[in-house]
C-alpha cells in the first residue's frame, strides 16, 4: 500500500486551506503506517508508554468522531472503543488489526468530510458538551489539525524505531 499525500494549497481561501492541511495530516499518518505488518503497527514505544502506530490510528478515529460527529453534527454516538468516553482505550492496540483500525478511521474521516462540507460557513457555531463554551467550525478544524500534528510527531519516532524510516 502506498499512500498519496496531498499538499495543502499555497494560495486558497481559508476553508480550502484548512481542508488541505487536515487532509495532508491525515495522509501523513497513513504514510507512516505504509508497508508495516499488524505486528509492527502494534509495536509499542519504550516503557512505560504503550503508544503504537495502530493506537494512534485508533485514537485519531475517535478524535474525528468526537469533534465532527458528536460536536459539530451533535450526533449522539458513542466512542468506537469505549462505552465510558475514555479516549485512552483507543491507544490499547494489543489485539487490534490494521483492517479494523483503518476501516474505523476511514469511516470517521468520510463522516467528518461530509459534516464539514454541509456546514454553511466556518463561522458555524457548535456546542461542545465537554467544554464550557461554544465553538466555531473553524476552531474545531484547527484543533483537529493540531491533534494530527502532535500525533504525527509521535508517529515519526515510532516508525523510525520500527524500521529506521525517517522523513516526511
Amino acid at each position: 500500500m502506498t499512500t498519496e499525500r496531498p499538499w495543502p494549497p499555497n494560495i486558497a481561501g481559508e476553508r480550502e486551506t484548512l481542508r488541505g492541511f487536515l487532509d495532508h495530516h491525515r495522509a501523513t499518518l497513513a504514510l507512516k503506517c505504509d508497508g508495516l505488518t499488524d505486528e509492527e503497527l502494534r509495536r509499542q514505544s519504550m516503557p512505560p508508554s504503550t503508544l503504537s502506530l495502530l493506537g494512534l490510528v485508533r485514537h485519531m478515529a475517535e478524535v474525528e468522531r468526537a469533534w465532527f460527529r458528536r460536536v459539530v453534527a451533535a450526533e449522539d454516538v458513542p466512542l468506537i472503543w469505549s462505552d465510558s468516553m475514555d479516549f485512552q482505550v483507543a491507544y490499547d492496540a494489543t489485539t487490534a488489526t490494521r483492517e479494523e483500525a483503518f476501516t474505523a478511521w476511514q469511516t470517521e474521516i468520510a463522516q467528518a468530510r461530509r459534516i464539514e462540507a454541509a456546514a454553511p460557513t466556518l463561522d458555524a457555531v457548535v456546542h461542545n458538551s465537554r467544554g464550557p463554551e461554544d465553538l466555531s467550525l473553524r476552531t474545531v478544524m484547527l484543533h483537529v489539525i493540531l491533534e494530527y500534528g502532535r500525533h504525527n510527531g509521535h508517529a515519526d519516532l515510532l516508525r523510525e524505531a520500527i524500521d529506521g524510516t525517517v522523513g516526511e
